[in-house]
């Protein structure tokens, strides 16, 4: 049975997480691949909110295997804290899996996170300051720590001093910070040694063996495709991989397995953080979108930057992750707006580009170019049907599927985890 793949096509924030618990009864395994406690997917179910942060949307379905994979960096204490909080509202968590191969956010990582962006000012990247970026660069510099370390204690003691006999030298001369103590890191990793045991396996392996067993297995990522470390908008970016080839390597998947790349667009866009965004709203309509839309961060709480739907990044989203499928999440938001623009196209210094220019440069110079659809008024968070959806909201899903370049299979009309329309099989 071939895996599939789920990822972000904007900034994030899409609704992955709702597209995954739609899959959910009908998929064995759910794979977070890549990521940490840095990004969260909002799910309701039946009225009632789960907030996720490190944790598979997958742990939701009571069928569903979730399996944290070698490409995500975690934090232990919010992983524990997230099953804790996850149990007590009756959600059995004892099926999840995690890679011996993930690397852990050490305390020292979250500090260095944040004094980094206050020491670069106004050139920060907007990161969320809880460690993800030092805890990638340990692992490319190869001197990370690994869910499998926290096992031998002399190993964890000998990786432990050989990160912080340079990040103490930092923290000391550059930041003025005092030295972590190589001690009390050791014993905070330690203590979770005895409860993560049960839970970490050769995830690799197992997914493996599930694909020969004809099982479904969904390959879920975190972030999205322009915060994908080498595709997206550099250096406004997360610090992995966040398109279809990092389900790959952050799953251990070989990339024959994959048959299907499903990507979220949201029926406008939105960003947090730093960087360019050639569609944002700094207006009425901007605070409309936000408020409506509760665009504020599933994690941080920030509120999200706003910003009409933009086809040239959805065309990019769908090149660089050979998309095969599109889930539009939030059209319900749009309800009530007299006229929708779609960027189709941008202009860059007098010339008109339909594809993302190559330049750093020439993005954040890029104005866009749009196309005015008209709006609905009717209530369609009902619908159940594509055929259901007033005649103008129809239109628009069309449009978008016409110039993303990829069929538009389920549409999100409200954020129950039954308000959604399939109109082809996701599976």
């Amino acid at each position: 049975m071939p895996a599939i793949v789920l990822v972000g096509a904007q900034w994030g924030d899409e609704g992955k997480g709702k597209a995954t618990d739609l899959m959910g009864s009908d998929v064995d395994y759910v794979v977070k691949f890549n990521g940490g406690n840095n990004a969260g997917h909002t799910i309701v179910i039946d009225g009632e909110k789960f907030a996720l942060h490190l944790l598979p949307s997958g742990i939701l379905t009571p069928t569903c295997i979730p399996v944290i994979g070698n490409g995500v960096v975690i934090d232990l204490a919010v992983l524990f804290q997230e099953i804790d909080g996850l149990e007590a509202r009756g959600v059995d968590t004892s099926k999840l899996l995690v890679s011996a191969n993930a690397h852990l956010i050490a305390p020292y990582n979250r500090t260095l996170d944040k004094v980094t962006e206050r020491f670069l000012g106004s050139r920060r990247i907007g990161t969320t300051g809880r460690g993800i970026g030092p805890t990638y660069a340990d692992k490319m510099s190869r001197t990370g720590i690994r869910v499998q370390d926290i096992f031998d204690e002399g190993i964890l003691r000998q990786k432990v001093e050989a990160a912080l006999d340079f990040k103490n030298q930092a923290f000391a001369k550059i930041y003025n910070r005092r030295a972590v103590s190589v001690e009390e890191t050791v014993a905070e990793l330690l203590s979770y040694a005895d409860r993560l045991r049960p839970m970490v396996a050769d995830t690799s392996r197992v997914l493996e063996e599930a694909l020969d067993a004809g099982k479904n297995v969904l390959l879920e990522a975190g972030q999205a495709t322009l915060l994908d470390v080498d595709h997206g908008t550099y250096p406004f970016v997360t610090s992995s991989n966040a398109t279809a080839g990092g389900a790959c390597t952050g799953s251990g998947i070989p990339p024959t397995r994959v048959s299907r790349v499903i990507a979220i667009l949201k029926a406008y866009s939105t960003r947090v953080g730093e960087g360019p965004f050639p569609t944002e709203l700094h207006d009425d309509m901007g605070e409309f979108l936000r408020k409506t839309g509760a665009e504020y961060g599933t994690t941080t709480g920030r509120p999200r930057r706003c910003g009409w739907v933009d086809t040239v990044v959805g065309r990019y989203a769908t090149r660089i992750n050979g998309v095969t499928d599109f889930v539009i999440t939030k059209l319900d938001v749009l309800t009530g707006l007299e006229e929708v623009p779609v960027c189709v196209a941008y202009e860059i210094d007098g010339v008109r580009h339909d594809q993302m220019p190559v330049g750093q440069s020439d993005f954040h110079h890029a104005k866009p170019i749009y196309e005015t659809l008209p709006g609905w008024w009717e209530d369609i968070s009902a619908c159940r049907r594509f055929e259901d959806l007033p005649p103008n909201a129809q239109a628009y899903v069309l449009r978008l599927e016409e110039l993303i370049g990829a069929r538009v299979s389920a549409i999100g009309v409200g954020p129950g985890r039954e308000a959604i329309i399939e109109r082809h099989p996701l599976l």
